[in-house]
This record gives structure tokens, sequence and C-alpha cells, in this order.
């Protein structure tokens, strides 16, 4: 008989402390893109199928499936998939991390690392997550927790990551999830209920919490986004202003107009001739 006894070493107390704000995932059409948004937080994206890239103020980064991309806080992106390709990927909202590989000179300074990830075991632990949140079984908080903790330490031993603390906003979770849904699905008819059953939320506690933490109302900064991307479309197309109303999620040209002239103080005709490129 074989028998053979392998001491452990002391285990060091977690040197990190991070929140799990919100695990989605999620899958867009050819040709689909967010608006440009930035974030407190760490966001982890894992591409499970699909091509599209991550695309920043000057410099745009392709992606592929089984690539991992880690975005650091503060950087603005916009996520898209390619015209060819529809992306499904799973994304991850983590709070008071950082991360740097400092072999990736370029990528350290941009902010944002895409490499090939281990593709079964990365989507094993990512799918444990979705399926803990999802049922939401006693002590599920833990259990996601520890998922995270090994995902990082597989990270720190296979492409030599650095993992490092940053100060927490403690921004709500379900704050959070609603400011990543209304920037990836901004084009799509959007309530207040819609909004709540997105945070498990009560609609009314979600507007209070929401407007304390970002200062506005969800269906103000919903408008907002909405208008940054029509905007973009006046700059630089000849879509007709009805159909970039109808492009960016609003009811009606009228109703685009009014909320278009609220914020910036121009009619969309009047910003157009002023900013359009011809």
């Amino acid at each position: 008989m074989a028998y053979e006894v392998y001491k452990m070493q002391d285990v060091p107390e977690a040197p990190l402390s991070f929140e799990l704000l919100y695990i989605t995932h999620s899958e867009y059409d050819k040709g689909w893109h967010s608006t440009a948004h930035t974030h407190h937080f760490t966001e982890l994206f894992y591409i499970v199928k699909g091509k599209g890239a991550f695309v920043l103020p000057n410099h745009e980064v392709p992606v592929k499936a089984n690539d991992l991309v880690i975005i650091n806080p503060n950087i603005e992106h916009t996520e898209r998939s390619n015209s060819q390709d529809s992306l499904e990927y799973i994304a991850l909202g983590l709070e008071g991390i950082s991360f740097s590989i400092p072999q990736e000179k370029k990528q350290t300074q941009i902010g944002l690392f895409t490499y090939q990830a281990d593709k079964d075991s990365i989507l094993f632990f990512l799918n444990k997550l979705l399926n803990e949140v999802q049922h939401r079984h006693l002590d599920y908080e833990v259990i996601c927790r520890n998922i995270i903790e090994i995902l990082i330490i597989k990270l720190q031993r296979e492409k030599n990551i650095i993992v490092q603390q940053k100060k927490s906003y403690r921004m709500n979770q379900s704050v959070a999830l609603v400011k990543h849904y209304i920037c990836q699905n901004f084009r799509d008819p959007i309530t207040l209920d819609t909004l709540a059953s997105v945070g498990n939320i009560n609609k009314y506690y979600l507007a209070h919490i929401f407007k304390e933490e970002i200062g506005i109302s969800p269906i103000g900064y919903l408008n907002q986004v909405r208008i940054k991307e029509a905007q973009i479309l006046l700059e630089t197309t000849d879509y007709t202003i009805a159909e970039i109303a109808s492009f960016n999620g609003f009811s009606s040209q009228s109703f685009f107009s009014q909320a278009f002239k609220r914020e910036t103080k121009q009619t969309p005709s009047q910003y157009r001739m002023k900013h359009g490129d011809g």
C-alpha cells in the first residue's frame, strides 16, 4: 500500500480586498458596439466566441474567441463586434484591485491587456460564478469570492500578472450593474422597470441610490448615453435625424429632439451644422 503525506505550509491570509460588483453573460449581433465609457473599477472580459475590438481614444485592440481582456479603472473604452461576427463574452466588474503586466509596456501604458487564456479552466470558473450569482444559494458570496481569488492566482502564475490594491469607491452593486447594462444596451427599449429587474432591486430604491451615487436618475443617465452616441453620428454620418433617433432607442424624433436640446442647448440640426464633417 502506498501512503504519502504532503505537509501544507501556513496559508497566508488573503492580501487583497475586493468586491465583485457584477458578472454578466452577453451576446451581441454583427456590427454592435457599446458607447464610450469609463469605470472607477476594473473589468475582466472573457471572449467566449466571435471577433471584435476594444476601442480606446487613440488605440484599437482586436479581440477574438478565448481572449481574456483586462481593463483597469478610469480607462475610456468601447466594445464592439465586427461586421462579420457576433460577439459573446462574460464580463466581471471588480472593485478594489487593478492589474499590470511589466513586460507588456505598450499595453501597460494604455491600461488594457489581452492574451489567450486557458480556455477550459477559465470557462469552468466563470460558469461557476454565473451559476452562483444566478441561484444565490446560502453563502454564495463567499463561494464567488473564493472563485475570483483562484482566478487571480492562476493569472499570477501563468501570465506574471501583478495585482495591486486600489482605493475602493464602494459603489452599490445594483448601480454598477445597471450602469454597465445601459452602456451595453442603450439602443434597446429601456424603462425604469427594466433597469430595476436588471439590478434585482425595487425601482424606487434604484432611482434613489442611482441619483445619490451618479448624480442623475437612471433614465437621465440613459438619455445622456444615447445623446452622446447621437452626437457622434451627427458629426460623422449622413443619417437623417429620424434615423439617428431610432438607432439610439428614442421612441420618436420629436422626443429625441427635445431631449437633445435639453442636454446640449442646441437642436440636432443646429449641432450637425456646427460640428458635422461637411
